[in-house]
């Protein structure tokens, strides 16, 4: 008689809930809403004090001058911080240093250029020191599986509140002075410092580590060791460079000229938001084959937006155009982020997210630099088809860079 194999009874594993049920991912998810609003919030708060005549517009520049320069002073710091110590603490920190310093702006403002300055410098220093906080606090809260889903609920956040924080600010300040509207930015920097929880990674101050130099030196090395990295940085940073360069300093222009209405400006800027918010709920669960590939031709996307402008088209054309490149963005943004969160070595991922955030943002204000003068000498023409043509050629050349076709130094080209 055979006998019958007895059924296995050992449970199967529950079901994994969904990040937007994990309580800890819900705390730094507000956390880091909160830090995204308060860095969105200054500059439009500033220029509201410009409208209002307590600012100059020689001020306003100033001190986004200064909070920018604050910025890119120390996002490296805070990469070498996150790693050295914890990422729950710098996060800490750099929210209550920003929450301190903008009161600072608020009382000065009127008083003492400097006085302002030095507390945008410090809100710059908060905000920069928090980047790599977070994208390393994500790996510990966050398991592995369901990292791309937080990653697009966190992008998601950041263009809800660009799409809805305007109209928003504007309504508060037909009953609060700019003063308390800057007091409310305080207050999100303090959600920001004290809601994210506690990350799984102990406090490493007592390891052996090189100084701040010698640290990101180290991030650096580590970058180079995943090829698909410096690829993808390179296509990003073009992108960013000359395609979001052109296109901020050329909307208006266009706008202006040749559809006659400011209609133009602010609907290809809304349909930017929208197609971002769509490619973030379209990424939250798509996975395609070839991840880094399909990431890349994304990104590819956003030479549709000066293609738009380039040509004489109906103003429906150039919001499409919009549309498009806010889609590719963030089909590319949340695969890129959870790539880096996954490949890269935890104890140097603060270094490394610093990097990208450094050179991405860091080229952004030279390229808003050259395209002002660019256009004057050559022309808008020359300069979209340009922008436009870089966009779509250099994320297509990096394709050819090991492991870029699933963001992944385990996997050739072939995948």
């Amino acid at each position: 008689m055979t006998a019958t194999a007895e059924p296995s009874t050992s449970p199967s594993p529950p079901p994994r809930k969904s990040v937007l049920l994990d309580s800890g991912f819900l705390r730094l998810w507000a956390g880091s809403t909160a830090s995204g609003m308060a860095t969105w919030a200054l500059p439009f708060v500033l220029g509201l004090a410009v409208l209002r005549t307590t600012l100059t517009p020689a001020e306003i520049g100033l001190l986004l001058a200064a909070r920018t320069a604050g910025f890119l002073v120390a996002v490296p710091l805070g990469g070498v911080w996150t790693d050295r110590y914890s990422a729950r603490g710098v996060v800490l920190v750099s929210g209550a240093l920003a929450a301190a310093a903008t009161p600072v702006i608020a009382v000065g403002m009127g008083e003492s250029t400097l006085l302002t300055a030095c507390a945008a410098a410090v809100v710059g220093i908060g905000q920069g020191t928090t980047r790599p906080a977070y994208q390393a606090l994500t790996v510990e809260v966050v398991d592995e599986a369901r990292r791309q889903q937080a990653n697009a609920a966190r992008t998601l956040s950041v263009r809800v509140t660009t799409l809805v924080a305007p109209g928003s600010t504007a309504l508060l300040a037909t009953v609060l002075s700019v003063r308390w509207l800057l007091l409310i930015t305080a207050a999100l920097w303090l959600v920001s410092a004290f809601a994210p929880p506690r990350g799984a990674l102990s406090d490493r101050a007592g390891e052996h580590t090189p100084g701040v130099l010698g640290g990101f030196v180290e991030g650096l090395r580590e970058a180079r060791r995943h090829p698909w990295f410096p690829a993808g940085l390179a296509a990003l940073s073009t992108v960013i460079t000359f395609g979001y360069s052109t296109t901020s300093v050329v909307l208006p222009m266009i706008s202006r000229d040749r559809y006659g209405t400011e209609f133009v400006l602010a609907g290809a800027l809304t349909c930017y938001t929208a197609g971002a918010l769509l490619g973030a709920v379209i990424i939250a669960r798509w996975r395609p084959s070839s991840q880094g590939w399909a990431a890349l031709g994304a990104l590819a996307c956003y030479g549709f937006a000066p293609l738009a402008l380039l040509l004489p088209v109906p103003s429906v054309v150039v919001f499409a155009g919009y549309a498009l490149a806010g889609i590719g963005i963030e089909l590319f943004n949340v695969p890129w982020f959870t790539a880096t969160q996954r490949e890269v070595d935890p104890r140097l991922l603060g270094r490394v997210s610093s990097l990208d955030f450094l050179v991405s943002y860091g080229l952004a204000p030279l390229g808003l630099a050259l395209i002002g003068p660019a256009v004057e000498h050559l022309g808008t023409t020359w300069v979209l088809g340009t922008s436009a043509l870089l966009c779509w050629a250099v994320p297509a050349l990096v394709t050819a860079a090991p492991g870029t076709r699933q963001f992944s130094r385990n996997h050739g080209r072939t995948g």
